[in-house]
């Protein structure tokens, strides 16, 4: 499927899969809503939200960022992909600690996510996680026409509609996840 949002063109996913992290392929490759996802080819220096949006003429409201947390419950941990449009944060201390029924919520070490996920710092993405994180995607994505998330690389991104989006093998739609 081809896509299009401000100057981003795409080109099928699951045909450039060269341009994703390894984890993104196989999953793309598993996933039946795969077809609806494109992937364009960036300059790794937009490959932050602002930079990109600012670069290719595209709505903040559009682009999508994925945070990684964590917390521990009776020495166990549990760890959670934050799905939230670029314009609102993720309601971690509140929202994501009450779902994952921890008493503290922290971002996950950047080397951590780097290394569990199989995919780069800055393009974390929620499509090919480890097969232990919980998803959680903000509600209010869903009605994006076409959202802009990470490919696992910083040298692409992937573009998919808003319904796509929420329905990733093991997403949780949450209403309010983004303020």
């Amino acid at each position: 499927m081809t896509l299009s949002l401000g100057s981003l063109v795409t080109e099928p996913a699951l045909d450039r899969t060269d341009l994703v992290a390894p984890p993104v392929a196989e999953a793309l490759r598993a996933w039946p809503g795969a077809a609806e996802v494109g992937v364009v080819e960036i300059d790794p220096d937009l490959a932050d939200t602002a930079a990109l949006c600012a670069a290719a003429d595209l709505p903040l409201e559009a682009s999508a960022n994925c945070v990684v947390v964590m917390g521990r419950r009776d020495g166990v941990e549990r760890i959670a992909a934050c799905v939230v449009a670029a314009d609102t944060r993720a309601d971690v201390n509140t929202g994501v600690r009450k779902l994952l029924d921890v008493r503290k919520c922290s971002f996950l070490p950047m080397e951590r996510a780097v290394e569990e996920s199989g995919m780069e710092y800055g393009g974390i993405t929620p499509v090919g996680l480890p097969a232990g994180w919980r998803l959680l995607v903000d509600a209010r994505l869903r009605d994006v026409p076409v959202a802009v998330i990470g490919s696992g690389v910083r040298r692409s991104k992937l573009l998919l509609p808003g319904s796509a989006l929420v329905a990733i093998p093991g997403a949780e739609v949450v209403e309010g996840l983004g303020r």
